[in-house]
Formats: structure tokens, C-alpha cells, sequence
């Protein structure tokens, strides 16, 4: 986003009597979302690269947190997490080892639907989401924002993207968290994430299930990992897709 695109950005705000975060994140140093990743909700990366994003939300419970950490570990490759701002604050430790090691987005503060909000209420569960995040992972959170739900509309998009932050939704959900007792088993989860390999591709999983049981999503990474490479794909960073802030 150039200067004066974030110039007219900040008044808008100003005029609305809204701050935006940490004293303006649409004007804060450091990197920030190119303007190919503004104006719309991005489910593909803009890459011709056959390499796709693997991401994971945080909104429920913690049980498939260490599993994945070590996997992505074990195999030197790099996730963005979204957890929650409520997911910080109950599970601070986990949000902590995340971003140790990965990206960290916003997923809301409470995980409402966005379509019904105002603007207002939309921008203070982003807030409450970033300093909640920053909070317990100690870290600067990435400009990147998930919906509840990948509920998106026109308007909400374009709030969340003047605060600074590119709506980071998804190619394919591997509906993982439903868990066993909504018809899910590790080898649909694979199947889910291998049907959607295409260039720019974003995987969305969970560290975490609905139903509090097993995390299918964390049984299946290795074999999803294994399905991404047989196909001749790689695993990209979604920090490679931000712009380094100019001097």
C-alpha cells in the first residue's frame, strides 16, 4: 500500500473516530499486504509457482497443537496460524510456541459473522484480536485476516483492509474439525487437501475439533505433506507475499 493510499486510509479513519490498531497498523512500520492481495478476499495466491499455503485456525481447544508444531517442524516447512483473540487469552502457551516458529493472523476476537456487524464492531474485534494475539505470543502479528465462517462481504472486506490487513481466506478446508461423528476420517481430510492442489493453492485445517475428540486435521498433516510433495509441489510462506516497508 503506497503513502498516500495509507494517508487517505488514516483520514477516513480519523473521520470516523476509529484508531487504527497499534496506533494505525495501516500506517505502522514493517511489511505489509501488496495491493494485489487488497479489494477482494484471496482464496489462491497470486502464483503461477506450483506451491500451495498451509494454514491453520485456533478457535476451539489445544489438542492438536504440539503434533502439528512437531511435524512442521520435523519437516522444516512454515504455516501461518489463526487463532482467535479468545483463543489467546485461554490458551496463551500455544499461541506462544505458534508464533515462536510461524506467522500468526487475526481470526476475530469471539468469532461472530461479520456480515451483520457495523463497521465499528467490526473494527473492535480485530483490535481485540491483535492485542490479545500480541499479547500472548510476544510476537508481531502478520496482516493477515481470516472471517469467521470465511463469511465475507464487500464492505467488510474493505474494513479489515483499512486497518492494514489482506483477507487471507481459503482454496479448500479440509473439514477436519467436524471429526468422526460429523462423517470425517484422516483419509477424507487428505483427499479434501489433495483435490485442491493447484498453483497458490491454501490449505485451511485446524489444531483443534468442534466436538472437543480426536483432531483429524493433526493425524492426517503427514500424509497430506507427503500427497503435497509426490505431486510435485511445494509448501510457501505467506510472509514471502508481503511487501518490506520503504524507508
Amino acid at each position: 500500500m503506497d503513502s498516500t493510499r495509507r494517508a487517505v486510509l488514516a483520514g477516513l479513519l480519523a473521520a470516523t473516530g476509529l484508531v487504527p490498531l497499534a496506533a494505525g497498523r495501516a500506517a505502522a512500520a514493517g511489511p505489509h499486504p501488496p495491493d494485489s492481495l487488497l479489494g477482494r478476499e484471496i482464496r489462491r495466491l497470486p502464483t503461477a509457482r506450483e506451491v500451495v499455503a498451509l494454514t491453520f485456525n485456533a478457535a476451539w481447544d489445544e489438542r492438536g497443537v504440539d503434533v502439528v508444531l512437531a511435524e512442521l517442524r520435523r519437516r522444516r516447512l512454515a504455516a501461518t496460524f489463526f487463532p482467535t483473540g479468545e483463543y489467546a487469552e485461554a490458551h496463551p502457551a500455544a499461541v506462544r510456541a505458534m508464533g515462536a516458529e510461524h506467522g500468526l493472523g487475526n481470526h476475530s476476537h469471539s468469532h461472530p459473522s461479520f456480515d451483520g456487524l457495523s463497521t465499528a464492531a467490526r473494527h473492535r474485534q480485530v483490535r481485540r484480536a491483535d492485542a490479545a494475539i500480541r499479547a500472548a505470543a510476544g510476537t508481531e502479528p502478520l496482516p493477515f485476516f481470516r472471517f469467521p465462517y470465511s463469511s465475507t462481504t464487500t464492505a467488510s472486506v474493505a474494513d479489515v483492509n483499512a486497518l492494514g490487513y489482506a483477507a487471507i481466506e481459503f482454496t479448500t478446508d479440509t473439514n477436519g474439525y467436524l471429526g468422526p461423528g460429523r462423517g470425517m476420517t484422516v483419509e477424507r481430510v487428505v483427499e479434501r487437501a489433495v483435490d485442491a492442489l493447484a498453483p497458490g493453492a491454501i490449505i485451511q485445517m485446524h489444531v483443534g475439533s468442534s466436538t472437543g475428540g480426536v483432531v483429524l486435521d493433526a493425524q492426517a498433516l503427514p500424509r497430506i505433506l507427503d500427497a503435497i510433495g509426490a505431486a510435485g509441489y511445494g509448501v510457501v510462506d505467506l510472509r514471502e507475499f508481503l511487501v518490506p516497508e520503504q524507508s
